[in-house]
């Protein structure tokens, strides 16, 4: 790991390297096959952000099931907006089917609540949700949490992985935690 990356004019530190994660997404992924494995899932995989711990998660499953992209939006820098925009929305109808969201990041709650009762709505048999990363201490009183997660972690704020900073940072293959 570097010693500190800058990213959008912030200084980032190290939090989490590549191989710490890794036996976690191959936990997640026995979990998911223990109780989907049979049921050929449907994962959607929320772009922009969970593109690497998806194609990290495909790796480790051992079962049939499919994967679709879609493309929301809820967050401007730092900050939830309190609104989720469809911007692509999965090219696999999600009707009958057992869906597993696929997020790089569970902090709210919000996007992924929203998108349970969205895919509900469209006719998912199942909605569950899983997370690279989650942040208990964030997660709003309504929102559910995740099914599946592969580590929980504090309310700060990182970049790595998959996650960025205003699109920055996404490509680093550790994650780092903006330093205080």
């Amino acid at each position: 790991m570097k010693e500190s990356v800058e990213v959008g004019g912030l200084q980032f530190i190290p939090y989490l390297s590549e191989e710490e994660l890794q036996p976690e997404v191959a936990r997640m992924a026995q979990e998911i096959m223990r109780d989907h494995g049979a049921s050929n899932p449907l994962f959607v995989s929320i772009l922009n952000g969970a593109f690497i711990f998806t194609a990290e998660l495909a790796r480790q499953l051992d079962c049939e099931f499919d994967i679709a992209f879609a493309k929301y939006s809820s967050y401007a820098g730092l900050c939830s907006t309190g609104t989720l925009n469809e911007i692509m929305k999965p090219n696999i109808s999600v009707e009958g089917r057992v869906v597993i969201i696929l997020e790089d990041l569970v902090d709210t709650g919000f996007t992924v609540t929203e998108l349970r009762k969205l895919y509900m709505e469209r006719g998912a048999k199942e909605v569950h949700v899983a997370a690279m990363l989650s942040k208990p201490g964030a997660l709003a009183d309504c929102a559910l949490p995740a099914e599946y997660v592969g580590r929980e972690i504090p309310n700060d704020f990182i970049v790595g992985c998959g996650l960025d900073y205003n699109g920055g940072g996404r490509m680093l293959r550790d994650i780092y935690v903006l330093k205080k």
